[in-house]
């Protein structure tokens, strides 16, 4: 079933960029996807997906549990190919038909915070933040060292650098997961499933945390959530997928949407709060 769309929310096989009210430049656009199709076994998870992500924006991937939210950002992030379809970034370079090189060198610009941060448990929260510059980079201790701390300051990770990842606690966890996905200044930072698990206050902490780098890096940041009410207290663009496609806009285009569809994902009144505290 088509899904409708409001003004300046985009729908179904219309990329955002080809929209009248809601045409963007190519310079405002970070990664685009074309087309995208994926099946998983009997079951297609994906039909003619077209959506984008703007440059410099945070950009929440909403819609219901098994629609494909952390499907998509591992095709975005080169951890998935598609059936078909393809993924931009720059409007220069198309990611799923690229060779294995070529892959890792695009890894090398993007940070990815896993869902359950992924840390190596016999390794200390510092050598877990500083092993991909010792693998990829052929920086000295030192450079490493001072890299390291500012990033834990950046997360506000001070003095737990000696730890290991069972000492601390889920929101240090992925605090910890976002400081080692900061640490090469990536472009465009994944970030699967941020607020999971985590008290409310935790959630606040890691919402703040994650704004900041957005506001400090200028990065694209793509975050998947079924967390509403907090994503969209950060979220300046949203991508909701929905019948195997997406719809696209701010959070006042879905709460305005006609689709009850669109607009009932987002009236809860938990959601309706963060959305007026956002525009305050």
């Amino acid at each position: 079933m088509p899904v409708a769309a409001s003004s300046g929310l985009v729908a179904g096989p219309a990329s955002l960029d080809a929209t009248g009210a809601a045409r963007r430049s190519l310079s405002d656009v970070h990664l685009e996807v074309r087309d995208l199709w994926l099946q998983r076994g009997s079951r297609p998870v994906f039909e003619g997906l077209n959506c984008v992500f703007p440059r410099g924006q945070i950009t929440v991937v909403a819609g219901a549990s098994g629609g494909g939210k952390t499907t998509l950002l591992r095709i975005l992030a080169c951890l998935l190919r598609p059936n078909r379809g393809e993924v931009w970034v720059d409007g220069e370079v198309e990611l799923t038909g690229l060779a294995a090189a070529a892959v890792r060198e695009f890894r090398g610009r993007v940070g990815m915070l896993f869902q359950h941060g992924a840390l190596l448990d016999a390794m200390t929260v510092y050598d877990n933040v500083a092993l991909p510059l010792r693998e990829h980079t052929r920086l000295g201790e030192a450079e490493i060292r001072a890299r390291v701390e500012t990033v834990f300051t950046a997360v506000g990770l001070e003095g737990i650098e000696a730890l290991l990842p069972g000492e601390l606690s889920g929101g240090m966890v992925k605090r910890a997961g976002l400081a080692r996905a900061l640490i090469g200044s990536p472009d465009i930072l994944f970030c699967d499933e941020p607020f999971s698990g985590l008290d409310p206050p935790t959630v606040r902490r890691v919402e703040a945390v994650l704004a900041d780098v957005n506001r400090r890096t200028g990065a694209t940041l793509v975050i998947t959530s079924h967390h509403v009410a907090s994503t969209l207290r950060t979220a300046q663009h949203v991508v909701m997928l929905i019948d195997r496609g997406a719809v696209s806009g701010t959070p006042k285009d879905l709460l305005a949407s006609q689709d009850s569809r669109v607009s009932g994902f987002f009236r809860e009144p938990e959601v309706l709060a963060a959305i007026e505290a956002a525009d305050g």
